[in-house]
């Protein structure tokens, strides 16, 4: 582009512990780019803050404040679960994105989210062009369920993958010292609805004979009742407890949500209720055991103070290579993570087109799940291992860890229409 433009970066759907740190790669590279971009402007809860002309002017913050945003968990700009249909079907949507961006001199869109997210972007460019108002968007990946295609892995799914390892590991310790008299059964339920990868990363903590989980329960499994009684038996008699291993998306032979609410999200995505109670109960009403059962939730995804380092460097640098390729001339792509090696892991930063992204879920290969469906096999735990390692601490002060909150200051408006968003 002969002239300098602006830059819009969004934030979209569940965020996670590593999602400002893509937002700091994206904003200090183009800081560091200031000769071909402009100011860079967030949306201010996401892609509504473009529909409504809601913008924040991210050049008020301080280069220490941005710099805090790579241990900062969450989003920091705020996120939405808002999705855009298709072109044919609310074009008025797309055509006031283009609207905005063009009364505000944007020509660079940043859209960091999974797989909606990534077809959103690529409308805009396609939009963009039958317009006659070519804008360079790029998708940076993030999704906590690991589910995108392509790219070796998610950023966001190192740090949950640590969180739930180490939580099942823990909590594992405390059921067994009490195992004799008290509790024999303990549930963790963990994200993911169509995609196992959380789940099976609990499997990450059973690294000998009889340590826990010694049951994960993944969507891509039918549920087998009976089966599933016989193993936690067998658990409860060899190790005096079992430690359970759910993923909230766990189906049963007729394909219904064992823990299905009966109600749907604004993406259209089953409503889920807690599996971890029904697992449970089911348990105490088969076989008589004591059980206690906790659902990770949210905390599962803002656990900044034990995130992976290799996730943080991760997001980071997807959100400094999407920067890059938009520089580059790079429309509609993706960066994405390249295993280059195992032993030792190694990566490195690729691209894809958004067209191969959009909308597609990468499920659990059938080749990681163990052959009675309930435990990772050494292949996915050879997969996952390296996605958990290191630390990457925030500050802290008196005993608590220091998040950055942005001053988030409004970009005046330039438009004298308002939006009404479909919701």
């Amino acid at each position: 582009m002969a002239k300098k433009m602006n830059a819009f970066y969004a934030q979209s759907g569940g965020v996670t512990a590593v999602i400002n740190a893509s937002a700091c790669g994206v904003i200090e590279t183009a800081r560091k780019n200031k000769d071909k971009i402009g100011k860079v402007y967030a949306g201010r809860n996401g892609i509504i803050g473009a529909l409504t002309e809601d913008l924040i002017d991210t050049s008020k913050e301080s280069a220490r404040a941005i710099a805090a945003l790579r241990h900062t968990p969450s989003g920091a700009f705020g996120s939405c679960r808002y999705k855009l249909k298709g072109l044919e079907e609310n074009k008025a949507e797309y055509e006031r994105l283009i609207e905005v961006f063009k009364a505000h001199n944007i020509g660079y869109f940043f859209y960091n989210g999974g797989g909606d997210s990534q077809d959103t972007a690529h409308k805009v460019s396609q939009l963009g062009r039958e317009m006659g108002y070519p804008m360079t968007c790029v998708g940076v990946p993030k999704t906590v369920d690991n589910d995108l295609p392509i790219t070796d892995n998610c950023p966001g799914f190192g740090s949950v993958a640590k969180y739930v390892a180490v939580s099942i590991r823990e909590a594992a310790f405390d059921v067994a010292s009490m195992a004799k008299t008290s509790t024999k059964i303990f549930v963790l339920e963990v994200m993911g609805r169509h995609a196992g990868w959380i789940a099976a990363a609990g499997g990450l903590a059973a690294e000998e004979k009889g340590d826990a989980p010694h049951i994960i329960l993944f969507p891509e499994i039918v549920f087998d009742e009976q089966a599933f009684m016989a193993k936690v038996q067998n658990a409860v008699k060899n190790y005096g407890y079992c430690a359970i291993v759910v993923s909230e998306g766990v189906r049963n032979a007729e394909g219904v949500f064992l823990a299905e609410a009966g109600s749907r999200d604004a993406f259209g995505h089953a409503q889920l209720g807690g599996v971890a109670p029904v697992i449970a109960q089911l348990v105490k009403s088969k076989l008589g055991h004591k059980y206690h059962w906790a659902v990770a939730d949210y905390l599962q995804r803002a656990a900044r103070h034990i995130a992976s380092k290799t996730d943080v460097n991760q997001a980071y640098a997807v959100g400094k290579a999407a920067v890059e390729l938009a520089l580059k001339g790079n429309n509609a792509v993706m960066p994405t993570i390249v295993r280059t090696s195992n032993k030792p892991y190694r990566w490195k930063i690729g691209s894809t087109k958004l067209a191969k992204v959009a909308n597609v879920e990468k499920m659990m290969p059938r080749n990681f799940i163990s052959k009675d469906g309930f435990g990772i096999t050494k292949r996915c735990r050879s997969y996952l291992q390296p996605l958990i390692k290191g630390e990457d601490y925030p500050p802290y002060k008196n005993g608590l860890p220091q998040y950055v909150t942005l001053k988030n200051v409004s970009v005046a408006k330039k438009l004298n229409t308002e939006f009404e968003l479909n919701v």
